[in-house]
C-alpha cells in the first residue's frame, strides 16, 4: 500500500540505524521546545519580562552545555549547528591570525564543513595541507609533526570520524600543536559529544564545535567553545548578541531544548549498552559472506562502517529501506558521492563503492541488528543473483 507515492510503513517496526546522520529528539527536549515557543516566547534581547525569561533560559542552557565540556559559560557561543561553527572557526581564526602566517593543517578525513572551508581558504591564498591517516583512519602523528612549522596558524582535527568511528588522539594532537607552534587548535567534536568525555581544556583546544541533533536535541542549533586566549573574526555582523561573535536573535526554543538533551547524557552507562550492541552486530556481520567491516576494532562503538562486496551502496541502502531498515551510504552530507574518508584510508574502489554506515543510539536494541543482518543476507543473495 502506498500513500502519496510512499509505501505505508508500520512505524513501530522501523529499524533506524543512521544515528550519525541525526537522532530522534528526546521527549524532554521536544517538550522544552514547545514550552519555549508557546509560553516563554519572548525575544531574549527584549528588556521586558517576556524577554528576560527567554534570556534566563538561554543562560541556563549555556551553563549546562559548558558543564558538559568542563568549561565556563563565558566560553560557549550558540550557532545554527556544526557547519556554521566549523566555518566560523576556519575562516574566523584564519583571518584573525593571517599576519602570523598562512599554513592551515586539517586531517584528510575531516567533515566536509571543515574540508571544503579549508579548500576555499586555499583558493584565497592560504597554504592548506592535509595530514595523512593510517589504515584505521587515525592521523599519523609523525607526519602531522612534519607539517607543523612556524608559519602554521591553525590545525583542525576531528575527535571522532563521522563515517568510520575512528577515534583521533585529540589530547596528543593538542600537545603536539602547542609544542611545535603558536597555532590555534580546533576540534570538531560533533560525533564524540555525549559519547566520550569531551574536554577542550584538557585537549588544549582553542576552539571546539558540537551539534544538538546528534545527541537527541533539535536540528538547527549547536555550540562553539572558544578559549579565553583565542580570537577569531565573526562571519556575521548586525547585532550585539553573544559578544558579537555570533550576532542575531538567539533561537531560544532550540537552545533550551539542546540543554534538555544534554541533561540526559549518561556517557558511561550508554557506552556499556552500545558496546553490547556493537559486539552483537559485529559477530553477526562476520557470519555473513560478502560483508567486510571497514571500521577498526578500537573505533567508537557507536559506528560500524561495512562494505557489502559487489553491491553498490545506494542499491543495498534502498533494499534495506524496503524492509524498514535505515542506514547511510556514507556521510549524510556527501549525498552519494564517493567517500574521500575511505579513500584516504587506502580502501579499494570496490569496497568504497559498496560501503554502508551503521550507527547506533540508546534507542536501538538487538531486534534492529537482527533486521539489519537479515536484510543484508537477503540483499546479497537477491542483488548478486540479479547481476549474474
Amino acid at each position: 500500500m502506498t500513500i502519496y507515492g510512499y509505501r505505508e510503513i508500520d512505524f513501530d517496526m522501523i529499524h533506524y540505524l543512521d544515528n550519525s546522520a541525526t537522532t530522534a529528539v528526546c521527549e524532554n527536549a521536544a517538550k522544552k521546545a514547545y514550552e519555549m515557543m508557546t509560553v516563554k516566547y519572548g525575544n531574549p534581547s527584549s528588556l521586558h519580562h517576556k524577554g528576560i525569561e527567554a534570556e534566563e533560559e538561554i543562560e541556563r542552557a549555556r551553563e549546562i552545555i559548558a558543564a558538559s565540556l568542563k568549561a565556563q559559560p563565558k566560553n560557549i557561543f550558540f550557532t545554527s549547528g556544526s557547519t556554521e561553527g566549523n566555518n566560523t572557526v576556519l575562516f574566523g581564526a584564519a583571518n584573525a591570525k593571517k599576519r602570523d602566517g598562512s599554513r592551515i593543517i586539517v586531517s584528510a578525513v575531516e567533515h566536509s564543513s571543515v574540508k571544503e572551508s579549508a579548500e576555499k581558504l586555499r583558493k584565497d591564498g592560504y597554504d592548506v595541507v592535509f595530514a595523512p591517516v593510517d589504515r584505521n583512519g587515525v592521523v599519523i602523528l609523525d607526519e602531522l609533526e612534519k607539517l607543523i612549522d612556524r608559519r602554521t596558524i591553525l590545525v583542525s582535527v576531528m575527535a571522532v570520524n563521522n563515517e568510520t568511528g575512528a577515534v583521533e588522539p585529540s589530547e596528543k594532537i593538542g600537545k603536539l600543536v602547542k609544542k611545535q607552534s603558536d597555532a590555534y587548535y580546533h576540534v570538531d567534536a560533533v560525533q564524540a559529544y555525549g559519547k566520550i568525555s569531551v574536554t577542550p581544556k584538557k585537549w588544549q583546544a582553542d576552539f571546539l564545535t558540537v551539534s544538538a541533533h546528534k545527541v537527541h536535541g533539535p536540528k538547527g542549533v549547536g555550540a562553539l567553545y572558544i578559549a579565553d586566549t583565542a580570537r577569531l573574526l565573526p562571519l556575521l555582523y548586525g547585532g550585539e548578541q553573544q559578544k558579537k561573535i555570533r550576532p542575531g536573535t538567539e533561537p531560544a526554543p532550540l537552545i533550551a531544548a539542546f540543554a534538555k538533551a544534554v541533561e540526559e547524557f549518561s556517557i558511561d552507562k550508554n557506552r556499556v549498552y552500545i558496546e553490547t550492541l556493537n559486539r552483537y552486530a559485529t559477530d553477526k556481520l562476520r557470519e555473513i559472506g560478502g560483508i567486510c567491516i571497514n571500521s577498526a576494532e578500537d573505533a567508537l562503538p557507536y559506528i560500524i562502517n561495512i562494505s557489502a562486496e559487489g553491491i553498490r551502496s545506494e542499491t543495498m541502502l534502498h533494499f534495506l529501506e524496503e524492509r524498514a531498515v535505515y542506514v547511510s551510504s556514507s556521510s549524510a552530507c556527501a549525498k552519494g558521492k564517493k567517500s574521500y574518508v575511505l579513500q584516504a584510508m587506502g580502501l579499494s574502489d570496490e569496497l568504497i563503492d559498496s560501503a554502508l554506515r551503521i550507527s547506533f543510539s540508546k534507542y536501538n536494541d538487538l531486534s534492529d541488528i537482527d533486521a539489519l543482518t537479515e536484510g543484508l543476507r537477503a540483499g546479497l543473495d537477491t542483488l548478486q543473483r540479479k547481476r549474474t
